[in-house]
């Protein structure tokens, strides 16, 4: 599936965080929601976008937006994940990919010439009514929590 352009209704989702508590995009209506999706728990840039969001965690608080970080690891990973970092908010665990696939961050990558499937690093910015108001492709993790914050 492509990439959900700016403007256009964000997919629905349910998923369960590194806590096991389930979340739905509707139950953030009304706030804004910055979804990231990263490839990897515990992995050095993952972890540094993700300690950076929490970092940043006060001054997102102003905005009402909720910071939501999406794997295709488990919900076990995730904790394992959370708990060596001090990531309080949630980190939801895709482990079908289907959530990756709506908004188009499923794709081929490639490594040393191996091609093989893989979360894209993508952000969306989500308006409190449900539609993607900005979207970074590519993510840089360097300053990319700024970027956001700016954009809100």
């Amino acid at each position: 599936m492509p990439l959900i352009e700016p403007g256009k209704k964000a997919p629905a989702f349910t998923l369960k965080d590194q806590r096991g508590e389930t979340h739905k995009l509707s139950d953030y209506a009304g706030r804004p929601v910055i979804l990231y999706f990263y490839p990897k728990d515990d992995t050095p840039g993952c972890t540094a976008e993700s300690c950076d969001f929490q970092a940043k965690l006060p001054k997102f608080k102003p905005s009402k937006a909720a910071v939501l970080g999406v794997s295709i690891l488990d919900e076990k990973s995730k904790a394992t994940f959370a708990d060596k970092y001090g990531l309080t908010f949630p980190l939801l665990a895709d482990a079908t990919h289907e959530v990756a696939e709506k908004y188009g961050v499923w794709q081929e990558k490639s490594n040393y010439g191996r091609k093989y499937m893989g979360i894209a690093r993508t952000t969306y910015l989500i308006d409190a009514d449900g539609k993607v108001q900005k979207r970074w492709d590519k993510v840089k993790v360097n300053g990319h929590a700024d970027e956001v914050l700016r954009e809100l």
